[in-house]
């Protein structure tokens, strides 16, 4: 619909909200007064024209530049167009444009989303906005469908197909190939599967006129596609949302389909190592020691701390391409929600610039992750005296802030290197945020590659 033959949004703050409607007829400000509305963020109201029909709306926002502050909207509004008012500058309505579509959201795989949400007329997004709206939902879409439907084989699937669409290499190592090519940790936490494990390859821009030239990013996420806990077993809530423990390798693959899509002057190669962390004859046991691709073995003290297995091998990969930047994403730890959270991402960097640039980006798109320390001593927590350091320890001390180190043992020294322990889903509907899978961190992120490696060639100190 035009925006000619939609109802009119009128977008107010609280602030500026008693302004607004000391200008509009005396009748729509009764009514809205009548209701008690005052243009708090989160609230919207609708009034009626002469002929009683809906005249129009009033939305009431927070920040402006916040996405999630329209989010509201879809399903508070009837489901009808909306011509919005009141908003002129551009990035405003950039951030009303994702908001929006974040509000519309719906997983609809296996059934029906009831009430359709209210639509905005407006021009179509900026070709960025909708990239990045995109990403958001890849990763939604991902984390929210079954293991069943989303196994190793097609996660495999879905990278193999951004791969085809963006012109990228693809390769997948598959199940004893995996033991061939020096991926053991990898093999281990997969093998008790009748899934196979792989590990998941995708590299973009080597081909390109000056590819070669442009800043290399690797991009590794944990893709757990299912974990269990292994032979120790999660206890029933603990693994009833487990299927969202491929999360990080759906942050990572977003990331690395939005850079492709955005076509940043970039080289990329995403690395997700996905398996099922599943119990059987081929179970990996406790007490058994593991080798890495690195040479450093591992004794596991508990097959729950999987995700960290998994990834050891994919960094070690990493860093022997020697990047100007390594990420990895992951849902690695309960202890890191204790410590901030269902909705704040927990960043570890080994390198200041990297931190200061994801940190300073996630304040200017609204998408914040706040910044953990890698406090060194607490590796005595990964103690083993069998093997070089054990993948966990009876301390619940610091948990978040072992696994993180328990990875910045695999990344070599001086290799510029940040890892998200991200949360990655929501437990209960709010405005813009359904109960299910969630991007947190993935729009910071990629403002980071953005204005950082893609825009001055380098890291750089954040303005």
């Amino acid at each position: 619909m035009t925006a000619d033959a939609a109802l009119p949004l009128h977008i107010v703050s609280r602030d500026g909200y008693a302004a607004w409607r000391g200008a509009q007829p005396a009748a729509v400000a009764r009514w809205l007064q009548a209701q008690g509305f005052d243009g708090a963020p989160g609230t919207a109201a609708t009034y009626a024209d002469a002929d009683g029909n809906i005249g129009g709306a009033v939305l009431g926002i927070g920040d402006p530049l916040d996405p999630h502050s329209y989010a509201h909207a879809p399903s508070m509004l009837p489901a009808v167009a909306w011509a919005p008012a009141g908003l002129d500058a551009p990035a405003a309505r950039n951030a009303l444009q994702l908001g929006w579509g974040l509000g519309q959201y719906r997983f609809a795989r296996f059934r029906s989303t009831g009430r359709a949400p209210a639509t905005l007329a407006l021009d179509p997004p900026d070709a960025a906005t909708a990239d990045l709206l995109a990403a958001c939902l890849r990763v939604r879409d991902l984390v929210n469908t079954p293991t069943e439907h989303m196994g190793p084989q097609q996660l495999q699937e879905v990278v193999e197909a951004i791969a085809a669409a963006h012109g990228a290499r693809f390769e997948a190592i598959v199940g004893d190939d995996l033991l061939a090519r020096n991926f053991p940790a990898i093999h281990a936490v997969g093998r008790a599967s009748h899934r196979a494990p792989r590990l998941l390859r995708l590299d973009w821009g080597l081909d390109a006129g000056d590819g070669p030239a442009h800043p290399h990013v690797v991009i590794v996420g944990k893709g757990v596609c299912f974990d269990t806990g292994g032979l120790n077993l999660k206890t029933g809530d603990g693994m009833r949302n487990m299927k969202k423990d491929m999360g990080g390798g759906a942050h990572a693959i977003a990331l690395a389909e939005l850079v492709m899509a955005r076509r940043l002057p970039l080289r990329i190669t995403l690395l997700v190592p996905a398996v099922e962390n599943a119990i059987g004859p081929l179970s990996y046991r406790p007490g058994e020691v593991v080798a890495t691709r690195k040479g450093v073995s591992v004794e596991i003290d508990n097959t729950d701390a999987e995700g960290r297995m998994v990834l050891c091998d994919a960094l070690t990969l990493a860093g022997e391409e020697r990047p100007a930047l390594l990420l990895d994403f992951a849902t690695l730890t309960g202890a890191a929600r204790i410590a901030l959270g269902p909705e704040l991402p927990a960043l570890y960097a080994n390198d200041e610039a990297v931190a200061a640039q994801w940190l300073a980006a996630g304040g200017e798109v609204r998408d914040p992750v706040w910044r953990m320390p890698l406090w060194r001593p607490y590796l005595r927590y990964l103690t083993s005296h069998v093997a070089d350091i054990a993948n966990s320890g009876p301390s619940k001390m610091g948990g978040s802030i072992a696994a993180a180190l328990y990875l910045e043992r695999f990344v070599p020294e001086g290799q510029p290197w940040a890892h998200l322990d991200v949360y990655a889903w929501n437990d209960a509907d709010r405005p813009g945020r359904p109960a299910g899978g969630e991007a947190q961190g993935l729009r910071s992120a990629y403002r980071m590659l953005e204005t950082g490696l893609a825009a001055k060639g380098g890291l750089r100190d954040p303005v």
